[in-house]
């Protein structure tokens, strides 16, 4: 088996090729192109990237963006947000009412002896400010 030699291949991509448009009822040459492999490897490469950036572009910067699924809509977006905030404080206040009324029950049932808060408060002194 033959090894394949670095300085081959970039020859081989190097060669020019003809390639020649003929009428084929007639045979006259319509046009011809001077090609060589690296020269057709470069353009469709070409070709591609750029197809791809228009595709990019196309999606991000028109409004077919939200026909990708689960992209959704901005303006839904923002409403499950404003939506998502008004529940959670909504959550916060039925545990905290839930918590009072227990609170309540218990004392009233008389089951458990009232916690009284005995944490010591620091008042500062105005009268000692003032001089």
């Amino acid at each position: 088996m033959a090894k394949l030699d670095a300085g081959d291949t970039l020859k081989r991509l190097r060669n020019r090729y003809r390639l020649v448009i003929m009428n084929d009822d007639t045979y006259e040459e319509v046009t011809n192109f001077r090609l060589s492999r690296m020269s057709v490897y470069v353009i469709f490469c070409t070709i591609f990237v750029v197809l791809v950036g228009l595709t990019v572009a196309l999606m991000v910067f028109t409004p077919l963006k939200y026909y990708i699924p689960g992209y959704g809509n901005a303006q839904a977006g923002r409403e499950y947000r404003q939506l998502k905030y008004v529940t959670d404080s909504l959550e916060k206040q039925v545990t905290y009412q839930s918590q009072y009324i227990d609170g309540l029950r218990k004392m009233l049932s008389g089951n458990t002896a009232v916690k009284l808060d005995t944490a010591q408060l620091k008042v500062p002194n105005t009268e000692e400010s003032s001089d």
